[in-house]
C-alpha cells in the first residue's frame, strides 16, 4: 500500500512535537505566546503525552495499514481530541496569533484530511482483498 509513508510521516511529526510539549514545554508556551504573559499552570506534560502515545500509534499503523485500520481510526480520534484540547486549553491563555494558528491548523486539523484518506483506502483494499479470497 503506497500509503504507507504518509501514516510513517503523521506519526512521526505528531510524535516530535509532542515530544517538544514534554521535553520543553514551558518554553514552547512561551514562543507560541508571542511575548504575552501566560498563566504557567498549562497541562503541557500531560498534552506532550497524549500526543505521544497518538503519534505512535498513527506510526505504528503503517506497518499493516490494511489489518491495523482500527489504529489510524485511533490515531484520527487522537488528532481531533488534541484540536479541541489545543482550542479549548492553550488558545484562550496564549491567545490567537501566528503561532498558535500554526499548531492548531498545521500541526493538528490538517493532518486529519490524509489519514481519513488512508483509512478510506485501507478500508476497501480490506474489502476487496476479503471479496477476492472468497472466489
Amino acid at each position: 500500500m503506497h500509503f504507507r509513508g504518509i501514516l510513517l510521516l503523521a506519526g512521526m511529526y505528531s510524535f516530535s512535537w509532542s515530544a517538544l510539549y514534554s521535553l520543553i514545554g514551558g518554553s514552547l508556551l512561551e514562543w507560541l505566546a508571542n511575548g504575552s504573559l501566560i498563566d504557567t499552570n498549562l497541562p503541557v506534560s500531560y498534552y506532550g503525552g497524549f500526543g505521544i502515545a497518538v503519534g505512535l500509534l498513527i506510526f505504528f499503523s503503517a506497518f499493516y495499514p490494511i489489518s491495523w485500520v482500527y489504529l489510524i481510526i485511533a490515531g484520527i480520534t487522537g488528532k481531533i481530541i488534541s484540536a479541541i484540547w489545543f482550542g479549548l486549553e492553550f488558545i484562550p491563555e496564549l491567545g490567537w496569533n501566528k503561532r498558535t494558528a500554526f499548531q492548531l491548523i498545521f500541526n493538528e486539523i490538517l493532518w486529519i484530511i490524509p489519514l481519513i484518506v488512508v483509512f478510506l483506502r485501507g478500508c476497501q483494499v480490506k474489502n476487496h482483498l476479503a471479496q477476492n479470497h472468497e472466489k
